[in-house]
Order: structure tokens, then sequence, then C-alpha cells
């Protein structure tokens, strides 16, 4: 692979994942006028198996341990509730995989990675509800240091919990390990303020430092650590004995944790160590979860004791706020997970080794968590996750999902419409990681047929997806129940999301002077033809020395083709040295912390001799040739030189490697 198809292929997977609103959405322009009406629903579902342990247990005990084997995952928990009980409880595979120690749902840690969320934005609520938090204040009014304003709109909490604020991501210092030392909360937060990518309160964007920074209040509001606010009022009073937000874990909780695994076939990695705490750092047992769960669907109450008042409870799970029609939203804190009809509301989670998910049938009481400790083969845990809460709704909840018909015309247009290129409202936006954005891009195809399909949504045998429209704008995927919505704006669709993520990522047109489309091509074509020009030194050189062929070129000429050869090499150079960079940065996420400052460093302070003085070169050497008496086919070549060494440039500036911040 060359290194730019490298950067663009480890791109469209990070900005795939992963991992998952205001008060009020902003205005929708009309769409075209419909065609024809859709009908409601689909035909009537298959009768429901009964919810029984007896019949559940047997099914889980059917589903998991193949899906383990299958997806090469080392272990697994699950528990369901119902109507305030632990329905079924169970363990699968290996917490100790070199050990062979199984998994005790009761006893057994999982990481439950941004599922950890829900007992920060929980705290938050406790606050509120008790009038020392205001959702809809700035939130610099509780804390010892400033969010600036954009567009004159402060941040508010009720923007972080509906991930609104218009944070870009923010990736050093995310998940470490303990050796690396552990950086307490406030020096995470304050050491660098991410972007503002976006005004509050219109887009999503899904924001770890959001979360954290929620945590921070409440650990200022209520004076105490947020460790020990959470133990105190959520943990203690649900008798959540196997849980911790703590890092490193407590002695007593260590022997109690499971391992992560790559793989079940591969080495144990240490525990991981989660930068911004109460975005992630949860470790807690099945069992412990159900609890949660059991809270949260009786309105805050488990047993004698209530963490939430039951419209707190309400206001979190009912707060929906709509960006675009249909898709699940965004609440305060959870998001919808509807399906088959049934009202749902949750959160996944996931590190580097660990992948969880928690659903809340909140309208009939039922409640189902699951968390594996490997990624396994090729990411099966995320198919797992998701054939486990589908298969599990078809089987006990069926229902009705959303049909209709747009006549053939109106849905040719509207696929036209939507076809083009998008980029991921969640990304890095103003450091060198953003060149993750170049190969980043979401594509939208016009099937031809009035079918659309989405370059990121594939079926297992890598085919792409296709959707048919059942309402104006609204697509439902072939041979499956998850909609995709679009917004239109001035007669095209200019915004767009789907299925889990619509809750808190949406895809954009990019700006046009930025835009992959064609910027992507055009640093190919000008990285290919000063790679060539590089390569070609060393070997007219060896050539001619074989030959013993004299250098024709004098004077100005020679000395342009000299210094434009040089600058060739050395703008290669710049290019794959911060590609290679970026790409082992993510491969490794350790590597995302203050170990690389001073490569960066060394990078950023000979990126701009390298680009600006390329492009210097590039052109006064197409400037020399062409005016010159040198052939055709070397006037076109210089050309093309100088246009790579200005694209090349152009993208150092656009996406900021030419800079001297190592923050991102």
């Amino acid at each position: 692979m060359r290194p730019v198809q490298l950067i663009a292929a480890f791109a469209a997977g990070f900005l795939s994942i992963s991992q998952v609103l205001a008060q009020s959405s902003p205005p929708l322009a009309p769409p075209p006028p419909k065609a024809a009406e859709p009908t409601a629903v689909v035909a009537a579902a298959a009768p429901a198996h009964p919810l029984t342990k007896a019949d559940l247990d047997s099914w889980l005990d059917g589903f998991m341990p193949y899906a383990l084997r299958k997806g090469d995952i080392a272990g697994a928990v699950v528990t369901v509730v119902k109507d305030g009980e632990v329905l079924s409880a169970r363990g699968y595979g290996y917490a100790d995989v070199k050990e062979r120690k199984p998994v005790d749902p009761d006893t057994t840690l999982f990481r439950i990675g941004s599922v950890s969320k829900l007992f920060t934005w929980t705290s938050v609520m406790q606050l509120v509800e008790q009038g020392k938090l205001d959702l809809d204040a700035d939130v610099n009014t509780y804390i010892d240091f400033k969010i600036p304003a954009r567009d004159g709109k402060p941040v508010t909490l009720r923007n972080l919990m509906t991930h609104t604020a218009g944070f870009e991501e923010q990736l050093k210092g995310l998940i470490g390990v303990e050796a690396d030392g552990i950086p307490a909360l406030d020096e995470h937060l304050k050491r660098w303020t991410p972007g503002r990518v976006f005004a509050p309160g219109g887009t999503p964007a899904y924001s770890n430092y959001g979360a954290a920074l929620a945590g921070y209040i409440v650990a200022r509001v209520a004076g105490m650590s947020f460790d020990d606010y959470v133990d105190k009022h959520i943990f203690e009073p649900l008798g959540m004995q196997y849980a911790t937000f703590r890092q490193p874990l407590p002695e007593k909780l260590r022997p109690y944790m499971a391992k992560g695994y790559p793989a079940a076939s591969l080495p144990e990695k240490p525990f991981e160590i989660v930068g911004p705490a109460p975005a992630g750092s949860v470790a807690a047992s099945g069992a412990d979860m159900a609890r949660f769960m059991i809270a949260h669907l009786h309105k805050g109450s488990f047993g004698a004791n209530q963490i939430l008042k039951p419209e707190t409870a309400q206001l979190m799970h009912d707060s929906a706020l709509t960006i675009l029609p249909r898709v699940n939203r965004m609440l305060l804190g959870f998001y919808e997970t509807n399906y088959n009809g049934h009202r749902a509301i949750g959160h996944g989670g996931d590190t580097q080794w660990f992948h969880s998910d928690l659903h809340l049938f909140i309208d009939d009481d039922i409640g189902i968590f699951v968390s594996v400790n490997s990624p396994g083969k090729d990411g099966a845990a995320g198919g797992l996750r998701s054939e486990l809460f589908e298969e599990f709704a078809d089987r006990y909840l069926p229902g009705e999902s959303l049909d209709g018909k747009v006549d053939v015309k109106s849905a040719a247009d509207h696929a036209r419409m939507i076809a083009g290129s998008y980029l991921n409202s969640r990304r890095v936006e103003t450091s060198f990681i953003s060149l993750l954005n170049l190969g980043g891009e979401v594509k939208v195809f016009d099937g031809g047929d009035g079918s659309i399909s989405v370059s990121m949504v594939k079926s297992p045998s890598g085919v792409p997806v296709k959707w048919r429209e059942v309402e104006p704008f609204v697509w439902r995927k072939v041979d499956g129940k998850e909609l995709l919505s679009g917004q239109v704006e001035n007669g095209r669709v200019t915004r767009f999301s789907f299925g889990e993520l619509s809750p808190f990522m949406i895809f954009e047109r990019p700006v046009a002077w930025k835009s992959p489309a064609w910027l992507l091509p055009l640093l190919i074509v000008g990285f290919s033809a000063l790679l060539l020009s590089a390569i070609a030194w060393p070997v007219s050189a060896l050539t001619r020395r074989h030959y013993r062929a004299s250098y024709v070129l004098a004077g100005q000429d020679a000395k342009a083709h000299r210094l434009v050869r040089i600058a060739s090499v050395a703008v290669v150079i710049a290019l794959l040295a911060w590609g290679i960079t970026i790409v082992m940065m993510l491969s490794e996420i350790s590597l995302l912390s203050s170990k690389m400052d001073w490569w960066l460093r060394v990078l950023q302070v000979l990126a701009p001799f390298a680009f600006f003085g390329g492009a210097a070169i590039g052109l006064w050497n197409a400037f020399v040739v062409v005016r010159g008496p040198r052939t055709w086919y070397a006037k076109l070549w210089a050309v093309v030189l100088a246009v790579g060494f200005v694209a090349s440039l152009w993208v150092a500036l656009v996406y900021k490697l030419i800079g001297f911040g190592v923050n991102y």
C-alpha cells in the first residue's frame, strides 16, 4: 500500500467505529412534495417467545458459546432484568485464558467503556434535582478554567449530555497503561480544550472530553472527588460492591478483574487507564450492572433506595432531541435504540479490549447488558453485540417497524440528491491528526434504481448494503430494520445519519476548499510525481555512470534540476513521516500521549522547510523549464511537479502538518 492509501484505509476504519443535541432542533427545510403517503408499518411480526428464565438461558447458551468461538473472543457476561428482578446472569468463556478461569457473572469485572457515562450523567441529574446544577447554565459557572463560547453561545450541561457542545475529537491521553502514570482529571481537562468545530446545540458530535468535563463539574459542586461521589451516591445505594471508577483498581477488586485480549488466541494486555475517566473508566460485574438497569427501569429506585426522583429519571429518559426525522435520537445521557416498535434507550462502550452494550426497553421493564473482553477476529465483538440485541428483541419483543413506499420518480430524484461525499461530525479538526479526514470521507452512492448505499455499511461478505426510501428522505436498510434520514436544504441533502450512529454523529457535506473529493486524488497524483522524481535521481545517476554518459544540463537548468529533486525527496519524506507517525499512533493507542511529543516537534520544525521550500523550488523549476529550450515532455513534467509541490503544501496547511502544537 502506498502511504496515502494506508492513511485513507486506516482513517475509514477509525471513523466508522467507533465505538456512538440540545433543547430544540434546528428548523428543517421542507422536503419536496410527497408523491405517495407511506404505509405505517410492515406486515405483522412473528409471535413472541415467552421471556422466561428457562427459555432465555437455553437461547443464550446456544448463541453465546458459538459466537465466542467463531469470533475468537475470550469471555463474555450477559445479564437480563425483567419486572425489577434479575431474570438471567450468565458468564461465558474465560476471564483469564491462561489460568482457564471462567467468567463469573456475579463477581468478574469487565471494563464497560462509555457505558460508564450513564453513571456520570446520573450524577449530574442528582445535582440538578437538588438545585445545585442548571442544565442550561454556562458550564463556566461551575469550573475554574474557561471553555470559550462559539458564535456567541456558551456550552451548557445540556449540550454536554446530548453531545452537542461542538467539540472536536480529543485523542491525546485517551487510553494508556498503568506504567505511564494516571493523570488527575483536572490536569487532563486543563491541558488542552479541544477545538470547537460547531456552534453548541445543533450538531451531534460525540465527545469524551465533554463527559469528563461533566464529571469534573460534579466533583467541584459536590466538594469531593468524582470517584468518591459515585461510590457514595450510586454504587453504595445500589449495593454495587463489584463496581468502581477508580484507576488503578482497588486492591480488593483486582482478583476479580477479567483480563483483556486482542483475541482469545493472543496474549493478554495490561490494564487500561482511561484518561477522561468519567467518560469510560468503570469496571463492573454483570450482576452489578443489573442493579443499575433496574434502578433506571424503575424511575430511579432499587428496593428501598432511590438514586433519582421519578420525575428526574423520566426527564433523562424522555428528553429526546430531534435533529433528523425518524432515526434514533439523543436523550439526556442515554440515547434511543428503538427496535420493533418498542421504545428502547441505552449506551454502548468500547476500550481497546473490552466492548459492551446496555439496552433498556423502558416501557416493557426489560434490560439487557453484555460485555466481552476481546474485540476478537476482524472486530467480531461488534457483530456479536448487535446480533445479540436484535435477535433478543426479535425473539422476545417482536413488533412493527417503519415501512412505506415512495413513487419511482421521487425515489430516483432523492437518491441523486443524497449521493456524494460527507465527513463525520465526530472528527479531529485543529491538529495534524485531521489528516485522517483526507481519507475518511463517507460516500453515498445512487444505485440507479431508486436505492442508495453507504460506503461504510457493508455486509459480512463486503458487499455494499442497499437502502430503499420508505418516506421522503427516510431510507430503510433492505432486509433490515435500520433507518437512514437526510436533511434537505436548497434542493439537496446536506447531512444525514443512520442506525446506531444517528444520536451522536452526523455526516455533513465537506467545505469545498478542503473537500477530500478533489484534494485526495490531486495529492495522490502529486505525491506519485514527486516520488518518481525522487527515485529518478539515483536511478539516472547510476544509469549515466554505467553508460559513461555525461550530464547534459548546465547553468540554471542544471541548478533547477538538482534542486527540484532534492525538494522532491524532502516532501516525500515529510509526507511519509507524518503518515507513518499517525498510523503508528492510532495502531498503538498508548502512543497517543506525551511519549511522542519530542518526535512531533521534530516533524513540526522540519515540515515548513520541506513544504514551503518544496513549493517555492517547484514553481521556480517550472518557470525555468517552461521558458527554456527543453522538450515539451520536460516542460509538462516540470508543471506536474509544481502542482505536486503546491498540492502537498495545501494539504500540509489544511490538515495542520505545519504547526507547533502537540495537543490533539
